[in-house]
């Protein structure tokens, strides 16, 4: 099968978060088999969604790791000319949920394993696919430690989120949390009586607010598409009737951090202002009044220097000297903090047009992956 043949048999997988992945993920550990390849699956507590691992060479060498999530992004409420389920062709792009972030590049991987296979490897070349990137960097913890455990060494990873084939050096930590208030409620002509659980949320917003401002004014990096760290409110729901003064109130924020800045001292800024400023003032009035702080997801930075070994190769195999650093997060963080693997990220297809209806890669891109991959299983040899 070639790249385009897998893609669209990748695509034709639903792995919206939400849903289980095993369908794809049974069908490429039948691909790898069929090539002599002994995968192996992780599992998470469920058992409906797994993460697989397969090692083509030398099993006691430092090798390569190809990295690329199984799940993609719903597409509900999104405007498709064309089933999102079914790979469609179209001047030169393909187009379906999940083409470019990122199918394209576990299908440009999989199309060279009968190459990996037959190359007289040195050094292996490891393909590693989660679940649940999406939500959060879910799936692929499960994976890397049993990667620690079995004590598989590593000479560097390969993310293949769409960056146009372009190197990645660095990304921002991110950390997200619900905070959920609890006031006390009357009728809205006794307001004083109760516990407004809307108004604190709205000045745990304003905080919010006026941290994103301090971060816009901070540190700085301008290789980073957007180059200061950012605070950010995306959900805030509460209330029922205007002549309610509302008990509930909830909201979704988030911290996305320079890698060599804290994140951990912007949540504890937060949590500081919430707990020793706004909660005494509920309590004033309904002792039993609460916040509370439920993680929803985190995930570290990725940070790896211009001069680095694996950064050098990244360019070579790419063939392009320019480098980048983004604000959107991925596993790359998780696979240099959590194995100590020099990463980077490098992939086809454009950030542009993840999650968007009509998603799609150009041909040209999985061409250009294509060829990254050849030059690294000469690497390899």
């Amino acid at each position: 099968m070639n790249t385009q043949e897998i893609l669209s048999k990748l695509v034709s997988f639903d792995t919206v978060s939400a849903r289980s992945n095993l369908p794809l993920i049974d069908w490429v550990e039948a691909y790898l088999k069929s090539h002599g390849l002994a995968p192996f699956k992780v599992f998470d507590e469920t058992g409906e969604k797994a993460n697989l691992f397969v090692t083509i060479g030398p099993q006691d060498q430092a090798g390569y790791i190809l990295s690329g999530h199984t799940d993609v992004v719903p597409v509900d409420g999104q405007d498709w000319t064309q089933d999102p389920f079914t790979l469609t062709e179209r001047d030169g792009k393909l187009f379906g949920r999940g083409a470019c972030d990122m199918k394209g590049f576990l299908a440009c991987c999989l199309a060279k394993v009968p190459e990996m296979v037959k190359a007289p490897l040195k050094k292996p070349l490891h393909i590693a696919f989660s679940h649940d990137e999406e939500v959060g960097c879910i799936g692929v913890r499960a994976l890397l430690q049993e990667l620690k455990d079995k004590g598989v060494p590593a000479e560097a990873c390969f993310v293949g989120e769409p960056t146009d084939m372009q190197v990645v050096l660095a990304h921002k930590s991110k950390a997200s949390y619900r905070v959920e208030f609890t006031g006390l409620s009357c009728h809205s002509s006794l307001a004083p009586h109760g516990v407004n659980a809307v108004h604190y949320a709205a000045r745990f917003v304003t905080k919010i607010e006026e941290m994103a401002r301090a971060l816009a004014d901070g540190p700085r990096d301008d290789l980073f598409d957007l180059p200061f760290s950012t605070a950010h409110t995306g959900v805030l729901r509460g209330g029922t009737a205007l002549n309610i003064v509302p008990d509930h109130c909830e909201l979704m924020f988030e911290f996305r951090v320079l890698p060599r800045e804290s994140l951990a001292a912007c949540v504890e800024e937060i949590k500081r202002y919430a707990m020793e400023e706004l909660l005494p003032e509920m309590r004033q009035t309904h002792p039993e009044a609460n916040i509370e702080f439920i993680p929803y997801s985190e995930i570290p930075g990725l940070d790896t220097a211009e001069d680095a070994p694996v950064t050098s190769l990244a360019k070579r195999l790419a063939g392009r000297n320019d480098i980048a650093k983004v604000a959107y997060g991925t596993e790359g963080g998780l696979f240099q903090t959590m194995l100590g693997v020099p990463t980077v990220v490098v992939g086809p297809g454009s950030i542009e047009q993840a999650h968007k209806p009509d998603e799609f890669v150009r041909i040209s891109e999985l061409e250009k992956c294509g060829r990254f991959l050849d030059q690294l299983i000469e690497t390899a040899c």
